[in-house]
């Protein structure tokens, strides 16, 4: 009854933080090629303040471009070997949570370098791209969620999200709402479809995205109020 109630806050927090998706039209294969390059050239302007891997560069800048309000906000995407129990990980940095204000807090973002499946290691980089574009998306979802927090709230949400498995609960719900609200829906449950239907990854891993997490058919909803919302 908790889970149910805190999806039903975040669906309704989804609906006031919509914005609209852009729309491309199809195009020729010459001319699709061309503006291809364009619009990577154009993705640039999204590594502003950003430090991100060459192998997944392409990838994070596009996911950044569904985040107008991270444009100017320090990141760092970081590979790391092991994030105890999860592929990718949001946190402030300690140093400007604690010196600076929130307009100038900076981030990190720590992505494994490899998803460990039960006989092997795939590099992140070799995931389906719409998967990984929705794990990043995530993970923005929480710096967008972490924007307005001032010091003492970012400390209580920490203690709150290391102690509370209700409150980690409510806090991947709002990141996933940020994600499903700036367009990136279908990536969002493309991801939780790979995890939960994926036979080589660990099935505690599973059950703590079933259990923390919304399923693909609630962010489904949100993506259909979305679409409502925006035929309107």
């Amino acid at each position: 009854m908790t889970y149910l109630i805190f999806n039903a806050l975040f669906s309704i927090n989804f609906l006031l933080i919509y914005n609209s998706m852009e729309v491309f039209s199809k195009k020729e294969p010459v001319v699709k090629a061309v503006a291809d390059a364009a619009s990577n050239d154009d993705l640039e302007r999204f590594a502003t303040n950003k430090s991100i891997p060459l192998e997944i560069r392409d990838i994070t800048l596009e996911a950044l471009s569904h985040f107008p309000d991270l444009f100017q906000t320090e990141i760092d995407f970081q590979f790391k070997k092991n994030i105890h129990g999860s592929v990718m990980q949001a946190q402030p940095k300690i140093g400007s949570l604690l010196f600076s204000g929130k307009a100038k807090r900076g981030y990190r973002i720590k992505i494994s370098r490899y998803l460990a499946l039960e006989d092997e290691a795939i590099p992140i980089e070799n995931l389906p791209k719409e998967v990984l574009l929705g794990w990043i998306g995530h993970e923005l979802g929480h710096i967008q969620d972490y924007l307005e927090r001032n010091t003492l709230d970012m400390l209580g949400f920490g203690v709150k999200y290391y102690l509370s498995k209700t409150f980690v609960s409510e806090a991947e719900i709002a990141a996933d709402s940020y994600a499903v609200a700036f367009g990136l829906g279908e990536k969002i449950i493309a991801t939780k479809n790979f995890v939960l239907n994926h036979e080589k990854l660990p099935e505690d891993y599973k059950r703590k995205i079933e259990t923390l997490y919304m399923s693909p058919g609630e962010i489904l909803s949100m993506v259909d109020a979305e679409e409502e919302e925006g035929s309107e």
